[in-house]
C-alpha cells in the first residue's frame, strides 16, 4: 500500500504536466486471433506509449505515438514525393488515442523470454480483437509496472470520478484482468496459433502478472499466478421513475417489451417482457409518455422533441430517450406485430406535433400528417444512387486525428501559447472563402483571418481588431456573409435590424451603412446564387418575418427592390433561405416549413410541410436536388426531384409536385443510444449548428458536416441514400464547437472554430460513434516524448494535434 501512494503522488502530483508516465520505445501490434484479415497487424514499428491528461477531470487517454529519428519523417516525406504533398492530412497516421477504461482490459505480461507486453481490447473491432504494445528490451520492469499500476489509478479516477488516492488495494482489484490471456503478437505468426485463453506453443509461456499482484505477493518473474476472472463494469441500471401526473386524455396505449440500452455492453437489455405503453394528455399542449410493468413504474416524461423518437417497422421497435437530472437513457420498446406499433406511432406523434406546433392534430390534412409519420421511420431512400461497390470507399482510420494548422505565435516554440483574452468573447461565427482561400472568425467586435495553405494547413494572416459603424460606434456582428469575389463582407448588426453594413476586407474596416427599409427588417440575408460569392454579383436575398426580397446597394436611399419583395399577411416567421447556382431559392421557418422559389416575387412552387421543430439553418445542393434543413435535434434531407407525372425530372422550384406526389423527407438524426451517450458524457442536450454540404464549382455533394455541443458530426450523403445504419462519423473536442464548415472545393477537410481556437481538421479523422470515440475529447497542444525524441506533432512538419489559437 505504501508502494502505491508513493508511486501515486509521483506521478499524478505535477497537474501542471500533461504526461504522467511514458514507455519511450516498443512496437505496437494489431491482434486478430479469430479474423480472416490475418492474425496479427505491426501498426508502428517504433512507437512510444504515454499515459496523459485531458481537459476533463478524472478522464486519462492511452496513447501510442509513431516515433521518428531526427531527419526520418523528413526522408519518409521526400520518398511521398507528389502523392504524399496531395495527400496532406490522409498520409498523417502516427498516433493512437484510446480512453482508459476498465472496458479495455487493460492488462500487462512479462514472458519467460523477458518480453513486457501491454495488451488492451480494440474495443472498434471484431470479437477476441486485441492491441499489444511490446516493449522495448532495453524498458526495465520496474517502469513497465509502474506504468500498469499507473493505468489502474487512471480507471479508477475515471470509473468514481474522484481522486484515486483514498482507494484500497481491494478497490484496484476490479481492473487487474490476469484471467484474459494475451495471445503472441507478430506480423509472421500464421493463422494456425494459439487462440486466447491457451498457452502458446512457441516455448514463450505466458508468466503473467499484474501489478497489483506482483506488489502484494513477491515472486519469481517465471512462475505463474493464480488467474482470478475480469471483473465487467455493472450493467446500466433504470432510474427511478417519477410521478405520473393526471391524464385528461389517452392517445395511445399499447403493450410492448421495454428494453435499455447498456452502456458497458453497448446493446439494449431486457428489463420487462410486458409492459404498457401510454401516451397521454396532461394540459394545455403538454403530453405525458408513461411506461408501466406488472410490478413498478418504469419511466415517465414529457412528450418533447428531446425524446428523439425513431420507428423502425422491421424490427417492430420504437427507440427513444429518457433524461433525468444527472443523466440520459436510451430505451426500445418492441411491438408484438405491425399494427400495433402504428397505433402507438401515431398516437406518440399526434402528441409531438401539437406540443411543437400547439396546432391539433385533426386539423392538419391526411397526406400532412402522413408525411410527418413517415418522416420519423428508419427506412431507406428511394432513388439511393450507386451500388453497394460505391459505397467501399476509403475508410475513415480511426487512430488518425488528421488535423493540420500552423500556430502563428512569433516564437514559434513548441509549446502551445494560452491566448485566451479576458474579455468575455468566445469565437462565434465562420465564414470560408470561395474566391480566395481565407476563413474570418468572429470574435465579439474582432475578426480573425486565416489563409488556407497548399498543404492543407491553416495559418494565421491579420486581425481586424475594431469592427464599428461608419460613425465609430463598436458592435459584435450578428450575421456575416462573404461578398464580390471575397473582397467584402456585409455585416448585420443586432441592434440595428433595418440595416446592413459593407466591411472592405482590404482595409478591414466597415465603409457602407445600407438602409434596407423603414418598415421591413431583416432577419437574414442568402447570397444571389451559390457562388455569388466568387463574382462582382452586387444584389443578394434579405428576409423579414414575413417577406422575401432582393437587396441592391447601388440603389439610392432604400436598398430593398419594392418590385421583387413577397410580403406574407400571416407571421410566416422564416428563419432562414439558401439558393443553387441557377439561383432557384429555397426559404425555412420557425415554423418548420420550407417553400421553394423559382424566383422572386411570386409564391412558392413548392411548399413542404413542418415536421414541428423550428428551421435554423438551410442549404441547398448546386443543382437544387437537395435541400438540407437543420432543426435543433434533427436535420433534413429533402429530394426535390419529381419522379413521375408530366413534371418528372423537373425540381420542386421550377415546377409544382402533383397532389400525391409531395417530397418525402429524410430526417438524419443520431441513433438514441449515440444521444444518451453524448448526455452521459457530456451532459448537454443535442442542438446541432446549421448543417452544409460541402460544395465546389467542379465537384458534386457527397457529405453533410454539423456539430453539436463539442461533437463534430459528418454524414456520408452515399451512405445515407443507401439506408446504411452507419452513415455518420464524430469527432470530439474538450470544448464546445462554436461554427464548422468544409474548406471550398473539398470534402475532406473541415474547419472548425471552438470557443478560443480554430482548426482544419481531415474528415478522415472522424470516427465510429462508440463509447470510446465519444468520450475521449481532441487533446490540443503540441510537444515532444521526455525521451527528447521527436514524434509526428514535435517533428519537421506538424501533426494533427496542432491548432491555431486565435488572440483577436
Amino acid at each position: 500500500m505504501f508502494m502505491l501512494r508513493n508511486v501515486g503522488k509521483y506521478l499524478f502530483g505535477d497537474t501542471s504536466k500533461e504526461t504522467i508516465i511514458e514507455i519511450p520505445q516498443g512496437q505496437l501490434y494489431l491482434v486478430r486471433p479469430q479474423s480472416p484479415k490475418g492474425y496479427s497487424e505491426l501498426i508502428f514499428k517504433d512507437a512510444a506509449a504515454t499515459i496523459r491528461r485531458t481537459a476533463q477531470d478524472f478522464q486519462y487517454q492511452l496513447v501510442i505515438q509513431r516515433a521518428y529519428e531526427e531527419g526520418e519523417e523528413e526522408l519518409l516525406g521526400d520518398e511521398d514525393g507528389e502523392d504524399g504533398a496531395e495527400g496532406g492530412l490522409a498520409s498523417d497516421k502516427d498516433e493512437k488515442i484510446f480512453l482508459l477504461d476498465e472496458s479495455l482490459h487493460f492488462r500487462c505480461e512479462i514472458r519467460e523470454g523477458g518480453d513486457k507486453i501491454f495488451a488492451w481490447r480494440d474495443l472498434s473491432g471484431d470479437l477476441g480483437d486485441l492491441y499489444e504494445f511490446v516493449c522495448d528490451q532495453s524498458i526495465q520492469a520496474s517502469t513497465v509496472h509502474t506504468f500498469e499500476l499507473a493505468a489502474i489509478q487512471c480507471q479508477y479516477e475515471r470509473k468514481y470520478r474522484k481522486s484515486h488516492e483514498s482507494a484500497t488495494e481491494q478497490d484496484f482489484q476490479q481492473f487487474q484482468f490476469t484471467g484474459d490471456a494475451i495471445p503472441t503478437a507478430s506480423p509472421v505468426t500464421p493463422r494456425t496459433a494459439s487462440p486466447p485463453g491457451r498457452t502458446s506453443s512457441s516455448g514463450r509461456g505466458s508468466t503473467a502478472k499484474s501489478a497489483l499482484a506482483r506488489e502484494q505477493t513477491p515472486t519469481k518473474a517465471n512462475k505463474a499466478v493464480s488467474k482470478t476472472p475480469a471483473r465487467e463494469e455493472a450493467p446500466t441500471t433504470a432510474p427511478v421513475s417519477v410521478a405520473n401526473p393526471e391524464s385528461l386524455e389517452i392517445l395511445t396505449r399499447e403493450t410492448a417489451e421495454l428494453h435499455l440500452f447498456d452502456f458497458a455492453s453497448g446493446s439494449f437489455i431486457l428489463q420487462d417482457p410486458l409492459v404498457t405503453a401510454t401516451v397521454s394528455e396532461v394540459g394545455k399542449w403538454q403530453y405525458w409518455l408513461q411506461v408501466t410493468g406488472k410490478e413498478r413504474d418504469w419511466l415517465g416524461q414529457p412528450v418533447v422533441a428531446d425524446l428523439n423518437p425513431v420507428f423502425n417497422f422491421e424490427y417492430l421497435s420504437f427507440i427513444f430517450n429518457h433524461y433525468t437530472q444527472d443523466s440520459a437513457y436510451s430505451w426500445l420498446l418492441r411491438f408484438k406485430d405491425q399494427e400495433t406499433e402504428e397505433k402507438f406511432q401515431e398516437g406518440l406523434m399526434q402528441a409531438l406535433w401539437e406540443q411543437l406546433n400547439e396546432v391539433k392534430w385533426a386539423r392538419t390534412k391526411d397526406d400532412d400528417r402522413g408525411y410527418v409519420l413517415e418522416a420519423f421511420q428508419d427506412l431507406t431512400m428511394e432513388d439511393a444512387p450507386g451500388g453497394a461497390e460505391d459505397l467501399e470507399e476509403v475508410e475513415e482510420e480511426d487512430g488518425d486525428d488528421g488535423q493540420k494548422s500552423e500556430h502563428y505565435d512569433s516564437d514559434e516554440s513548441g509549446e502551445d501559447v494560452n491566448t485566451k483574452e479576458d474579455d468575455g468573447n468566445v469565437n462565434s461565427q465562420l465564414a470560408v472563402g470561395y474566391k480566395h482561400d481565407r476563413s474570418f472568425v468572429v470574435r465579439g467586435s474582432k475578426i480573425g483571418v486565416f489563409k488556407h495553405t497548399p498543404n492543407n494547413n491553416l495559418e494565421f494572416s491579420t486581425n481586424i481588431s475594431k469592427v464599428e459603424t461608419p460613425h465609430g460606434k463598436l458592435f459584435s456582428p450578428k450575421k456575416v456573409m462573404l461578398h464580390c469575389e471575397d473582397s467584402s463582407m456585409i455585416l448585420q448588426n443586432g441592434d440595428n435590424p433595418n440595416s446592413l453594413y459593407r466591411m472592405d476586407l482590404e482595409y478591414g474596416k466597415v465603409v457602407d451603412e445600407w438602409k434596407i427599409h423603414d418598415d421591413i427588417p431583416v432577419t437574414s440575408f442568402a447570397p444571389e446564387n451559390k457562388f455569388a460569392q466568387m463574382s462582382n454579383e452586387q444584389t443578394f436575398l434579405g428576409l423579414s418575418h414575413n417577406a422575401l426580397y432582393r437587396i441592391d446597394p447601388r440603389l439610392a436611399g432604400n436598398k430593398l427592390v419594392e418590385s421583387q419583395l413577397k410580403q406574407y399577411v400571416s407571421k410566416s416567421g422564416f428563419s432562414a433561405a439558401a439558393t443553387t447556382e441557377q439561383g432557384y431559392i429555397a426559404v425555412a421557418s420557425n415554423k418548420g416549413d420550407i417553400r421553394m422559389f423559382d424566383r422572386l416575387g411570386i409564391n412558392a412552387k413548392t411548399h413542404i410541410p413542418a415536421l414541428g421543430e423550428a428551421i435554423i439553418g438551410l442549404d441547398v445542393s448546386a443543382d437544387g436536388r437537395w435541400v438540407l434543413g437543420t432543426c435543433r435535434t434533427y436535420l433534413l434531407l429533402i429530394d426535390a426531384q419529381q419522379k413521375d407525372g408530366k413534371n418528372a425530372g423537373k425540381l420542386g422550384f421550377e415546377k409544382s409536385f402533383g397532389k400525391d406526389s409531395k417530397p418525402q423527407p429524410r430526417r438524419l438524426g443520431l441513433q438514441p443510444s449515440h444521444v444518451a451517450q453524448f448526455q452521459h458524457e457530456t451532459g448537454v442536450a443535442l442542438s446541432f449548428t446549421p448543417a452544409r454540404f460541402n460544395t465546389g464549382l467542379e465537384s458534386n455533394e457527397t457529405s453533410i458536416i454539423t456539430a453539436t455541443g463539442p461533437f463534430i458530426v459528418t454524414w456520408n450523403l452515399k451512405k445515407v441514400l443507401a439506408g446504411r445504419r452507419d452513415p455518420y462519423t464524430i469527432k470530439r473536442y474538450a470544448e464546445e464547437v462554436k461554427a464548422d464548415n468544409f474548406k471550398f472545393g473539398s470534402d475532406k477537410n473541415v474547419i472548425v472554430a471552438l470557443p478560443n481556437e480554430v482548426n482544419m481538421v481531415a474528415k478522415q479523422s472522424f470516427k465510429k460513434p462508440t463509447r470510446e470515440s465519444i468520450a475521449t475529447p481532441v487533446r490540443i497542444g503540441t510537444g515532444r516524448t521526455s525521451s527528447g525524441r521527436l514524434t509526428g506533432r514535435a517533428s519537421g512538419r506538424l501533426g494533427r494535434e496542432d491548432i491555431v489559437n486565435s488572440p483577436y
